[in-house]
């Protein structure tokens, strides 16, 4: 074989391997595109569709004790006074039964203290059979969430991150949405719990302002 017919193949295969990773990655994120059907999660039909109920809690800024690595890298480290929230209702199996239950149509009321101010929403949805005459078997479900000002998503007790990582369960951006896969190959039934954790902002200038949920709806998208 040629030098020039090996040098196209090893390019060849570097090509093909290179879209397979581009492909992968890409496969990551949320679909785009027109669903198949949808669920409107700010609307009492909607939450009633997925067997689900918002629970509601504001947080508290607490102060906490935090151990800091010696500069030398070899000292014991140091107790530092630091700061934490409670509740932390990010677990799937964390008790709200004693959370305020909220309407879905209430989302857009603004809730917590304002400045600088956390809260939680959190909701378990049933996925159903059927969102009008779309059958749900098989498809991959997306939540989508608007929070103003920031928002994080936790699925069944998980937060996935990685270096450079833009929105999916993590901050978007200002009043940005979170877009993220909560079930591949969806079956009827299967329960998936969502908490979503609402941040006002911005930050380094707390405003005066409150937090709220601009949407909430699950997607879903046929193969």
């Amino acid at each position: 074989m040629s030098k020039t017919m090996n040098s196209f193949g090893i390019l060849l295969v570097v090509i093909v391997t290179s879209f397979g990773r581009v492909a992968a990655q890409s496969s990551k994120e949320a679909p785009t595109g027109k669903p198949a059907a949808s669920v409107d999660l700010a609307t009492t039909a909607g939450v009633k569709l997925v067997q689900g109920q918002w629970r509601y809690s504001d947080t508290k800024i607490i102060e906490v004790e935090n151990k800091k690595p010696a500069a030398d890298g070899k000292s014991p480290p140091t107790t530092v006074k630091t700061y934490d929230i409670i509740p932390h209702a990010e677990p799937t199996d964390f008790d709200d039964s004693k959370w305020e239950v909220i309407g879905p149509e209430t989302l857009g009321q603004k809730r917590s203290t304002g400045k600088v101010c956390f809260n939680w929403y959190r909701i378990r949805v049933t996925l159903p059979d059927k969102v009008g005459d779309v059958e749900m078997a098989g498809s991959t479900v997306v939540f989508e969430v608007v929070v103003d000002d920031y928002g994080e998503v936790w699925v069944d007790g998980k937060l996935p991150r990685e270096i450079g990582q833009r929105g999916g369960a993590v901050v978007s951006g200002f009043n940005a949405p979170n877009r993220l896969v909560i079930a591949k190959d969806a079956k009827p039934g299967q329960k998936i719990q969502l908490a979503v954790f609402g941040i006002n902002g911005p930050i380094s200038a707390s405003p005066n302002n409150f937090i709220f949920i601009r949407s909430a709806k699950l997607e879903f998208y046929k193969p």
